[in-house]
């Protein structure tokens, strides 16, 4: 491991994790990090899947912070990554700390990249930089979910400044391209887009299918009015979007539970109608 940044600008934080085929398996055949980013040898609760926990012992990320995400999955290779926990972007006293994930899968290669939420505590400074890079015959699923300050403890996002960006190619074509700002999400800025729901989440699938949209859209159409199903009875918003091949699902919330429900639900139904089985759950979400 190369040495730590400890300078008053912040941690740099960075890794890069390199998956491969390798007979029935796939394997993390190569991976490089610096600072307070790791991951645990994978597991196998899948046969030839390899489910990975991204990990960040600090528990939080503080202003000046960087922290650098690199996944690569070769041809054959399938990587399932996710996170044990909330990654919390703490306040700020004016230094902005970055997320940068860079995420490329090859030719006939599958990823689900699954990480638990982001939640930016009021005052925080921070930007989001996503790249996500397929080739035509891959397969990728990923979810953001953003909460903007602490809901749950009635906590408002009432100052501070989140920025992003993410971008979505297939075949080196820019396919999505969107950005986000925030501010606040004081009642008398009504916040562009998010009409004062505190948490904001983004589902991608690919590739997109007519008979994949028609099963997720009778999925949330079923279940978006029943308190029992995916939303609970936070009255969230949600649809789905249809870009060249890529599916957008858009998602905007008061809770937590019930985004994370919705996204793993049309998850597993995703892999079922691609791989004809249901996937197995990663524990940690139980946890």
């Amino acid at each position: 491991m190369s040495e730590i940044n400890t300078s008053p600008s912040g941690w740099l934080a960075d890794i890069s994790l390199f998956y491969e085929k390798r007979g029935s398996n796939t394997k993390l055949v190569h991976r490089e990090q610096v600072g307070p980013l790791m991951v645990q040898r994978p597991f196998y609760p899948e046969v030839g899947i390899a489910h990975t926990y991204l990990l960040h012992p600090p528990g939080g990320v503080v202003g000046g912070d960087q922290l650098n995400i690199n996944i690569h999955v070769a041809p054959e290779a399938h990587s399932l990554i996710t996170t044990p926990g909330a990654t919390k972007f703490y306040r700020s006293s004016g230094a902005t700390s970055t997320q940068t994930q860079r995420l490329n899968v090859d030719d006939t290669g599958f990823l689900e990249w699954l990480p638990q939420e982001n939640i930016f505590f009021p005052n925080g400074q921070a930007h989001l930089n996503t790249q996500i890079t397929l080739h035509k015959n891959a397969h990728f699923i990923g979810w953001e979910m953003n909460c903007f300050g602490r809901p749950v403890l009635n906590e408002i996002f009432e100052n501070g400044m989140v920025t992003g960006r993410t971008n979505i190619k297939i075949d080196d074509k820019l396919i999505l391209s969107e950005s986000m700002y925030i501010d606040s999400l004081d009642e008398t800025k009504h916040a562009a887009g998010m009409r004062d729901y505190p948490m904001l989440g983004n589902l991608f699938i690919y590739p997109a299918s007519e008979g994949l949209e028609d099963k997720l859209r009778i999925l949330i159409d079923e279940h978006f009015h029943e308190q029992t199903g995916l939303f609970g009875n936070s009255d969230p918003i949600c649809g789905i979007t249809q870009i060249d091949g890529l599916l957008v699902i858009r998602y905007l919330g008061y809770q937590t539970e019930p985004m994370m429900a919705c996204f793993s639900t049309l998850w597993q139904h995703t892999r079922q109608h691609w791989l004809g089985t249901l996937p197995e759950v990663p524990r940690i979400w139980a946890t």
